[in-house]
């Protein structure tokens, strides 16, 4: 069992309000029920006949490829030959090769495999389904594509997975549950890395980096939602089911749980796999309200702020074993910031908990120590909106307007979405290579000023702007800020503008433009034109266009001599 521990919320339980908050709980999923499901904007199609690669050694693979033959048809590769296809002359209503070395990628209905077999040229062939009986899987993500089955030694998960392997003939389709706004994306800029979040987190293996952006294969995609709650500027999405959507039950729930007379409620975030453990409601407090999502990574630090706002006293999210270590990780992660924000307010208590248990008693235990942190006096009214920023600002909003100890700034760890930036006056020249890498708009030229801006309200702390620096002057300052001025843009330095020498018209800095004359002086390039390096773009133009007093000289000799 693996809990984030709440030290001091351990409060003994009042029998007869505990019985008032069942009640209200009750009230309140009923209203939670009432409440139609989403329909998927678009989906993913899939086509099976059901052409099926059986993968494993020689005494593994063949007897269960007997029983799939029987309904499927079957190509068998096994992994312990010697390079030579099956030669045992036994009947087979399958083909069988031995390889050397086996490669396979793709989903349900486009299964490529690749295998050496002996000095030959190696094999290809597609498939619509994989029973991997290997000691190693053969795609080894820790969310593995539909159609591939992997199910290991045990006797009873292998005829499991042959009897639903007889059921994936079709046509099949799933959510596209991503929405994906290029503009808004930090993974790069000008072939510099920046936010690599998505990537690191996707259990699927279904996000990679494609140039400056991403891209996001939707067949592999498996809704965990944990891309969209780690990006830091809502590039990412959950598109099925909604954040909005989901604000909306969140709220709906806490609101009639209120309304019924419950008090200190805590939302219990879970999937598929913790509804079987909470199977036994009694074990659960009365001020426990359960939300069922399709993932438990697909909430983040924007909807946890808003259930606060809206008077939830914590948030406790319940994950399994089943799910991968990496969405725990990033969890965690998100409910340091979180809770520092809570705390640097002034709300008392601890209002995140993440749980990870695999068994109802763990569950019962750990839900004594469920969060009763302090809330707003008043709830907040707004909804969820679409843009995960503008989410968080609401939030934020609301719990600085209510906080017991409102705070100016408050220092967070890093790798957090927000915070300012620190730049090196001396360093920096104003190239404005900051500015066009900036994904958020956080950083702004002067406009027909030589001055650098930024608007820390929208910095994503994604670390572009440092990369990109060719000055190396930059460097990021994880904080909230909650000042007004957050809001509006700062100069964080500035310089006399260069006037061009022919025309007088400023372009450019002083500090550029020196720093140039520095760099190409040596230049033989410039041998002799130095100067067009202190003119502006049409001066500079028109001088190499006009010939010198040498040159004059020289072309009118030319003219006698012909």
């Amino acid at each position: 069992m693996n809990i984030r521990l709440i030290e001091g919320q351990g409060v003994p339980l009042d029998p007869d309000r505990d019985e008032r908050d069942r009640a209200a709980r009750r009230a309140a999923l009923d209203a939670l029920a009432a409440i139609p499901s989403p329909e998927p904007l678009d989906t993913v199609g899939y086509r099976s006949v059901g052409r099926t690669l059986v993968v494993g050694t020689r005494a593994d693979a063949l007897p269960w490829a007997e029983r799939v033959a029987a309904v499927l048809p079957v190509t068998v590769v096994l992994l312990d030959g010697d390079g030579d296809d099956d030669n045992d002359h036994a009947p087979r209503l399958f083909p069988v090769f031995a390889a050397r070395a086996l490669v396979v990628t793709g989903w349900l209905g486009a299964f490529d495999a690749t295998w050496q077999a002996g000095a030959r040229t190696p094999e290809h062939a597609r498939f619509d389904l994989v029973l991997d009986l290997g000691a190693t899987p053969q795609i080894a993500t820790h969310q593995r594509p539909h159609g591939y089955y992997a199910p290991g030694p045990d006797a009873a998960a292998r005829q499991a997975a042959v009897a639903e392997l007889a059921g994936m003939v079709g046509e099949f389709e799933k959510p596209t549950y991503f929405a994906y706004k290029e503009r808004l994306c930090a993974h790069g800029r000008n072939r510099k890395s920046g936010c690599n979040a998505c990537v690191d987190v996707c259990s699927a293996g279904a996000i990679a980096g494609a140039g400056d952006l991403i891209a996001v294969n939707p067949y592999l995609c498996a809704g965990c939602g944990a891309c969209t709650t780690v990006c830091p500027t809502g590039a990412l999405g959950y598109a099925y089911p909604s954040a909005a959507h989901t604000g909306m039950r969140i709220k709906v729930l806490l609101a009639a749980f209120a309304q019924a007379g419950g008090r200190e409620p805590v939302l219990l975030v879970h999937g598929a796999e913790g509804a079987a453990l909470l199977a036994q409601p009694d074990a659960v407090p009365g001020r426990v309200l359960p939300l069922g999502v399709h993932h438990t990574a697909s909430t983040g630090i924007d909807l946890w702020l808003a259930a606060l706002a809206w008077g939830a006293a914590g948030v406790t999210v319940l994950m399994t074993e089943a799910e991968a270590p990496q969405y725990a990780a990033a969890l965690d992660e998100q409910m340091t910031v979180a809770q520092t924000i809570m705390t640097g307010l002034g709300y008392a208590g601890s209002h995140l908990q993440l749980l990870r248990v695999s068994s109802a008693d763990e569950l019962a235990l750990a839900l004594r120590h469920a969060p009763r942190g302090d809330v707003p006096a008043r709830h907040a009214g707004f909804n969820v909106a679409a843009d995960k920023r503008n989410t968080l600002d609401y939030a934020l909003e609301h719990l600085l307007r209510e906080a017991p100890r409102p705070a100016d700034e408050i220092a967070l760890p890093a790798g957090s979405p927000f915070g300012a930036l620190d730049v090196d006056a001396a360093k920096c020249s104003l190239c404005m290579a900051c500015v066009g890498a900036c994904p958020a708009s956080a950083l702004q030229d002067g406009q027909n000023a030589p001055q650098l801006r930024f608007i820390e309200k929208n910095c994503v702390q994604c670390g572009l702007c440092a990369t990109t620096c060719p000055e190396d002057a930059i460097r990021l300052v994880p904080r909230l800020s909650l000042r007004e001025s957050r809001k509006q843009p700062a100069v964080l330095n500035e310089t006399q503008p260069f006037h061009c020498i022919r025309c007088q018209k400023p372009f450019g800095t002083v500090r550029m433009v020196e720093s140039m004359l520095a760099r190409l002086a040596g230049h033989p390039a410039f041998a002799g034109h130095l100067d067009r390096m202190r003119m502006c773009g049409d001066c500079r133009v028109i001088d190499m266009m006009t010939p010198s007093d040498e040159q004059t000289i020289h072309q009118a000799h030319e003219l006698r001599r012909r």
